[in-house]
């Protein structure tokens, strides 16, 4: 599903006739309440327990949103809070004999994650909060989740950076007491453990300072290398046959530009290939495995949207049957029970608010258990279809996006902004619906989003073309498609913003410095300024990846890497950016720290150019806590119309304007300095 977002048609309508209203007509359209994107869902997350009997959902309670739990056949207004986390959540999930729930988060976004666990059958009719415990109570320490036992439900597997910061070891963890109890002492470089069905560890992974990975089985203490990658390739096991002889395997090793799926025999290392995409565009998506037969149920492939290969009978006339229920859109099994025979499903698709239904597979039964935004269900006419596109780079390069064009306006001469994602190097953005996409289109906006060289699925080849091309060849990406929207009559050329979040962020910067005639003004969340400082506040667990990193933008320690880092840093350019800027920041990012934003902040103050900046003291790698959303995008928002001219919502609640004042950071008072190296 596109982001965290499920979606379902209600209404039968065509926006091709809302297209083709003129401008005159464009105050039909309402500008949308930003709540209904950014704000908090009713009910989201929604998971069953192992037998069925009970369902857990995320829902606010004291204004962030917590687990609550209630009994399948009850009404969601009978549920009761399970969680009063005053941070929000990366997730949670059911042990496999539902005594416990068991979710992670950290502290105000610094990601020093903790697991916890708290049983669903003590939350009480009178909604007193239970007591969550936390099993990792430890300091600076980011723990990690390997395994959740099916054979001893009170069992995981967890790695945790307690003894070494740079490294994590394993440990088994016993639910019920908390008793940790180390199962290997990292002291070699470890990056992977792989477990069989059996619950055996079989595979460990070790990646060198070159960023070459060995791959091992495991007997005993003797630790055998089958496979080897370089650091610009990619191997991994992503299950086992139900004998666990062999493992499933996916790799784009040597000649391999997509990744493709294999059976591995560990001890002989012969390799049997099963798939790769039979358009021989992308690379291998994901496998699908019955827990309960080991066998496979299917495969996906993720091009311009995403597309299935049925290994399992039954489970293929199931999706098909949905599929006929719910035309036109797309179909996810969200939960299952322990039987595979009971499920939540969701359904969605790119302009259409999420629904998600009780699914009963040997009985055909389908009821409708909630919407996520109800109010966005309401208003979903006014929401804009979004449609793939390609184009060629300036070498000739075929890149893929997604363009959303405003509905009820014509699709020429638009105001434009760019959403560039983050990462680079792996993420992409898919189809489907993407509130920041939607929020932009309702206030006008034609949005482009390029899945630029570097960007992940699109092959080695395509991956690795982004490498030591940071504010060049992947910034030409971008640029290209300006151009190409230009050339097609649909933007206009003098009210093009660029934004985006992350290495996003950092395109942004790079636009704004590097072509500072093409974009009218940018939006940079949590980008980098400086390749420099980058590198040298990167977390020590991220070790193992520094000759990644290096291969991406060049190695500080060679002459030649320091030049390169210096021309592709935004800050050392600050003297060509022209055009205003607004800069949003996480106090506690531990990846790209609030020295990023204050570094550039200061650089064009002292040249008297036009920024802004929030500041979050509450936040990391982005905004989580809804409250902090909202006012981010109501600064977004106004910022973006008083430059392209586009609409804005002018009220905000009395809550979020307080908020939006106090992130809002004087530039005359910010400083900077540089530390000695």
């Amino acid at each position: 599903m596109k982001k965290q977002s499920l979606c379902l048609f209600v209404f039968f309508i065509t926006i091709s006739s809302m297209m083709a209203q003129t401008e005159t007509n464009q105050t039909t359209i309402p500008v949308l309440d930003r709540e209904l994107f950014f704000g908090n869902p009713e009910i989201s997350g929604g998971q069953l327990s192992p037998d069925g009997k009970w369902i857990s959902f995320m829902k606010v309670y004291e204004g962030i949103m917590n687990i609550w739990v209630k009994k399948f056949d009850e009404p969601f207004e009978k549920a009761r809070p399970l969680t009063n986390s005053k941070r929000p959540m990366y997730g949670y999930f059911w042990s496999s004999d539902g005594k416990y729930i068991l979710y992670v988060k950290d502290e105000n976004g610094d990601e020093n994650v903790n697991v916890f666990a708290v049983d669903p059958m003590t939350a009480t009719e009178t909604n007193k909060v239970p007591v969550s415990r936390n099993l990792t109570p430890l300091k600076e320490v980011t723990a990690q989740i390997n395994l959740v036992s099916k054979k001893n439900p009170d069992l995981m597997m967890i790695s945790l950076n307690d003894r070494d910061k740079a490294w994590h070891d394993l440990y088994q963890l016993k639910i019920s007491t908390g008793e940790l109890t180390q199962i290997y002492e990292n002291k070699d470089r470890v990056t992977g453990y792989d477990f069989d069905w059996d619950e055996n560890l079989r595979v460990l992974s070790k990646t060198d300072n070159k960023g070459t990975t060995a791959i091992f089985k495991k007997e005993g203490d003797k630790l055998t290398q089958i496979y080897e990658t370089s650091v610009t390739e990619q191997a991994y096991i992503t299950s086992w046959t139900p004998d666990n002889k062999q493992a499933y395997f996916v790799t784009n090793k040597g000649d391999l530009n997509l990744s493709t799926l294999f059976l591995m025999d560990l001890d002989t290392q012969k390799m049997t290939k099963i798939e790769s995409d039979p358009k021989n565009r992308v690379d291998f998506g994901s496998l699908k495995v019955s827990e309960l037969t080991r066998k496979l149920i299917s495969t996906s492939y993720t091009d311009d949207k995403t597309i299935y290969t049925w290994k399992d009978k039954k489970w293929e006339e199931n999706y098909k049957f949905l599929k006929l229920k719910f035309p036109g859109r797309e179909v996810d099994f969200q939960s299952k029970t322990k039987d595979e025979k009971k499920f939540l499903i969701a359904v969605w698709g790119d302009k259409f608010a999420a629904e998600v239904y009780f699914f009963n597979s040997e009985t055909k039964e389908l009821l409708s258990q909630y919407v996520p935004r109800p109010a966005l269900k309401k208003v979903e006419l006014y929401l804009a279809p979004m449609k793939s596109i390609r184009y060629k780079s300036s070498d000739g390069l075929e890149i893929t996006g997604y363009l959303t064009l405003p509905v009820g306006k014509n699709s020429t001469n638009l105001p434009t902004v760019i959403l560039v994602h983050g990462g680079p190097k792996g993420p992409r953005d898919t189809w489907g619906y993407d509130a920041e996409a939607q929020f932009l289109a309702n206030r006008g906006y034609a949005v482009l989003q390029p899945n630029f060289r570097s960007s992940g699925g699109y092959g080695k080849e395509f991956l690795n073309a982004g490498d030591l091309q940071w504010g060049k060849l992947m910034q030409d990406d971008i640029t290209w498609g300006v151009k190409h929207l230009i050339s097609e009559g649909i933007v206009n050329k003098d009210k093009v913003a660029i934004m985006g979040g992350s290495y996003g962020g950092y395109a942004t910067l790079a636009g704004l410095a590097f072509t500072p005639d093409l974009y009218a003004c940018g939006v940079d969340i949590v980008g980098p300024s400086n390749i420099f400082t980058l590198l040298e506040s990167i977390p020590a667990y991220w070790e193992s990846g520094r000759a990644f990193l290096y291969g991406m933008v060049g190695d500080p320690n060679t002459e030649e890497g320091k030049k390169r880092i210096h021309d592709a840093s935004p800050l050392f350019s600050a003297d060509k950016i022209v055009k205003p800027l607004l800069i949003i920041q996480g106090a506690n990012d531990p990846r790209v720290k609030k020295a990023e934003a204050e570094q550039i902040v200061v650089a064009l103050r002292e040249k008297g150019k036009q920024v802004s900046y929030l500041l979050a003291d509450d936040e990391g790698h982005g905004f989580a806590k809804p409250i902090n959303r909202m006012a981010m995008y109501a600064e977004t928002e106004k910022f973006l119309a008083e430059v392209l001219g586009g609409k804005y919502q002018l009220e905000m609640p009395e809550n979020v304007a307080k908020r939006l004042k106090e992130i809002t950071v004087d530039i005359d008072t910010v400083t900077y300095e540089a530390k000695n190296k």
